[in-house]
């Protein structure tokens, strides 16, 4: 199992030897690769003896609790930290991925419930037509039993008036051979009781032969009436029709005011789209106007970062050149000490100043690496785009922070190995006094002039900090700037896509009425188709009736003059008989 632990030491007798190290262990690694903190116990581990005191390390562990294997935390660390930041911000990234489909999906479940509704309220309304075409056609049953009905009558009308015309000739040759009869009467003057029956007998004949009319007209008085029903079922039609004609002729106004409207908001809108394009392309200039100054203060940054190590480098060298030893020894002390004794001492002290100076290497390079680390993310942030420039700026920010923190530790740990160089030459000079040796003096003298040197760097630190300083004040200017036009186009942006989803709205708005205005046209026209063939029926139907009646009434006028006829006739026979010839004969 993997444990982070941190390096405890011991002192131990007067020159730091044999002190006992142990690792304190702080955390866990568990099987999910995540960590937890654990107990804060110490256990006992030689094998750490050559790293620092307080430094952090990774320690792999048996189940028997022994060490398998130590190794420096730092590097582990700063992956799982960037590891981390990279898992924390794809976790952001899929969250607004999701918000944005449930955005979606609540869309989409409206746009459906309305669309539902408009279905269901069309199948209401087509449901209504049927049941209106439906009435229709059994009224148009109706009217197709009762023209039945008046064909019926017309026959029977036309029969009897055949049957009144027959009557009619023949009374008319009955009244001719009654004129003829008449005028051989006159002729002879007289008339005997035979004749007289005969003739009243034909009179008789004549008045009953006369078709009465009464039951037609009550036929046709019916007929009529059930054709003025089917009109008055018809005209409430009419009338629905006639408003619904007048809804629709509203609705296409309606339609063309709104078609007019939305013309002149997209002429409006592409005209502010046309000024909002215009300023977008200013600020693109503005952006890479200011992203060029931001790459030469990235460059000023650079260089007087490089300088400022540079100067940080050479007053580190100054300071361990012109350091003066802070560690007392007891001279007399080891020349009073056994050769042996002495010789071990030396020999321990250069092998932990051999581990130290191993360890102090080691972590040099780690910061050389570092270094190049920031070289490396600051090219990439140079040459990125927008969307990864923002990881790999966090990324360059704890990058630095470990730097600093490195450097800060090795300038302690610099200073130590240091004082261990000291104190090892200290006992090395005197074993080889007391061995008889010749000294090899090994500190040279130094004449490089570091103070002018620093001098100098400083003066053009000073320059490029005032440039530098001069070319920030106009980046935040044009920051400002570009940020109050971004405001701007944002504003104008979401005004835009408002005054869109607007244009959209209306749009789709316009496009429902159209469609709702054709099908309601269409409605109407097969209204109408349906209610036209009964109206001409019904209409065809009064008119054949009125026929009938004024035919009925030219029929009532001749048999009226028949029996007018008849009773002349009647009247005329009478005065015949009423005379002495008659009478004699």
């Amino acid at each position: 199992m993997l444990y982070l632990a941190e390096v405890q030491k011991q002192k131990g007798g007067l020159l730091g030897g044999g002190g006992k190290t142990e690792l304190k262990l702080l955390a866990c690694q568990r099987t999910d690769q995540s960590w937890g903190t654990v107990s804060e116990e110490v256990i006992a581990a030689e094998e750490a003896s050559k790293l620092s005191d307080g430094i952090l390390v990774l320690v792999e562990m048996n189940p028997n609790r022994q060490v398998q294997r130590i190794q420096e935390a730092g590097r582990p660390l700063v992956n799982i930290l960037q590891n981390f930041s990279r898992q924390v911000e794809k976790f952001k990234v899929k969250e607004e991925e999701i918000d944005q489909w449930k955005q979606s999906l609540t869309f989409q479940a409206q746009e459906l419930n309305r669309r539902e509704m408009d279905m269901e309220t069309r199948l209401e309304q087509l449901q209504q037509k049927e049941d209106e075409v439906q009435r229709l056609e059994t009224q148009q049953q109706q009217v197709e039993v009762s023209r039945q009905e008046i064909e019926k009558l017309r026959m029977e009308i036309e029969r009897n008036r055949q049957e009144l015309e027959g009557a009619w000739g023949h009374l008319r040759g009955e009244q001719r051979r009654l004129e003829e009869y008449k005028a051989e009467c006159q002729q002879q003057a007289v008339l005997d009781e035979e004749q007289s029956r005969v003739l009243n007998e034909l009179l008789a004949r004549l008045s009953t032969s006369v078709a009465p009319t009464q039951t037609v007209r009550e036929h046709l008085d019916l007929a009529l009436e059930m054709v003025e029903r089917q009109q008055a079922v018809l005209n409430p039609h009419w009338q629905q029709l006639e408003q619904q004609k007048t809804a629709v002729d509203q609705q296409q106004v309606e339609v063309n005011r709104l078609s007019q409207e939305l013309s002149e908001r997209q002429k409006e809108w592409q005209q502010a789209q046309n000024s909002l394009e215009q300023q977008i392309a200013e600020l693109k200039v503005n952006t890479v106007t200011l992203e060029r100054k931001q790459e030469y203060a990235r460059i000023l940054k650079d260089q007087l970062r490089h300088h400022q190590e540079l100067h940080q480098k050479l007053r580190s060298f100054s300071a361990t050149v012109d350091v003066t030893p802070t560690c007392k020894v007891d001279v007399a002390a080891l020349e009073n000490m056994p050769l042996e004794q002495l010789q071990n001492i030396v020999r321990e002290l250069q092998q932990k100043l051999s581990i130290d100076s191993s360890f102090v290497h080691e972590q040099e390079q780690e910061l050389t690496e570092k270094q190049k680390n920031i070289e490396e993310l600051q090219q990439k942030i140079n040459q990125g785009s927008e969307l990864e420039r923002g990881y790999l700026e966090a990324e360059l920010v704890d990058e630095k922070d470990l730097y600093q923190m490195l450097n800060e530790t090795l300038v302690g740990q610099r200073r130590s190995l240091l004082e261990q160089q000291d104190i090892f030459k200290q006992h090395q000079t005197v074993l080889q006094q007391r061995e008889g040796k010749s000294l090899v003096n090994e500190q040279e003298e130094t004449n490089i002039d570091l103070k002018a040197i620093l001098l100098q760097i400083e003066m053009q630190q000073q320059q490029q900090s005032q440039e530098l300083q001069n070319l920030e004040h106009e980046i935040s200017q044009m920051h400002t700037s570009i940020e109050q036009m971004q405001g701007v186009i944002a504003e104008q942006t979401q005004q835009q896509q408002t005054q869109r989803d607007s244009l959209q709205t209306m749009e789709q708005n316009l496009f429902v009425l159209q469609t709702t205005t054709a099908e309601s046209r269409g409605r109407l026209n097969l209204y109408q188709e349906a209610l036209q063939p009964i109206q001409y029926s019904v209409d065809e139907v009064r008119q054949k009736l009125q026929g009938m009646t004024e035919s009925l009434a030219r029929v009532q006028e001749t048999g009226d003059y028949q029996l007018q006829a008849i009773a002349q006739m009647r009247q005329t026979l009478l005065s015949l008989m009423s005379q002495p010839q008659l009478t004699a004969s």
